[in-house]
């Protein structure tokens, strides 16, 4: 595991935008697979990558997945597809066949049996998973990541690799990959920013008590790099 810490999110984010770029320029497949979050730091990520990488990126080959998706419909505010399409999708050249978006607007455990399906027709298969080449997710301030909370942490080891859950504050429904799906990841990186954050970070990285709660604590990466970018505020009680 590595932690890169910036002065700020938009370092955060650019810096990071400019490494998975290396990793998608460097890859040797024929097909790049990248499963995103939702939140408005990953979109400062996508909004440099439409900024100043729109003709570097070879956008036919890189193809897009969802690591969760709010049962909304796609042009709903809430749509983590949707804010991805304005902020990304609709300013590069990407072919629409590219784009594997988790649908919100159907039944969600009709939707979380299709996407799986989905996900195998396009992701490899490594140690009997879908392995995606880059997985990028966010955290809470209550340390769940992709849409796994603290009161469905069985999602973590769930047998299926996309499963239906609730927020358990608003009790809205989503849709999340699982996340031995989420650790089998070829590249995983967290982008996390604001002081809001500093607190669980802390209880995570030194194994506090309680640590465990904490969906983000339990990622931990089979294959390569677990990578953690932080902004300053986010970093500000680590010792």
């Amino acid at each position: 595991m590595s932690i890169k810490i910036y002065n700020n999110k938009e370092q955060a984010a650019a810096n990071l935008a400019d490494e998975l770029v290396q990793i998608i320029l460097s890859s040797q497949k024929p097909m790049v697979t990248l499963a995103i979050s939702g939140g408005t730091t990953p979109y400062l990520l996508f909004e440099h990558w439409a900024k100043n990488y729109l003709y570097k990126i070879p956008w036919e080959k890189l193809h897009f997945f969802w690591v969760d998706e709010r049962c909304v419909e796609p042009e709903s505010p809430e749509s983590n597809y949707g804010n991805t399409k304005k902020t990304l999708f609709d300013q590069v050249p990407i072919p629409p066949q590219n784009i594997h978006r988790m649908m919100g607007e159907n039944e969600p455990e009709l939707e979380a049996v299709r996407y799986a399906e989905e996900v195998g027709r396009f992701v490899v298969l490594s140690n009997e998973l879908p392995q995606f080449d880059i997985v990028l997710l966010g955290m809470g301030d209550d340390g769940h990541t992709a849409s796994i909370f603290s009161p469905s942490l069985e999602l973590l080891n769930a047998s299926q690799w996309v499963e239906t859950t609730k927020n358990p504050y608003s009790y809205q429904q989503r849709i999340t990959l699982t996340g031995n799906v989420i650790n089998n990841a070829r590249h995983l990186y967290f982008l996390v920013t604001g002081q809001s954050k500093a607190p669980v970070l802390k209880t995570i990285f030194e194994k506090l008590s309680g640590f465990e709660k904490y969906p983000a604590a339990h990622i931990y990466q089979v294959n390569g790099n677990l990578t953690w970018v932080l902004d300053a505020g986010a970093a500000s009680l680590l010792s």
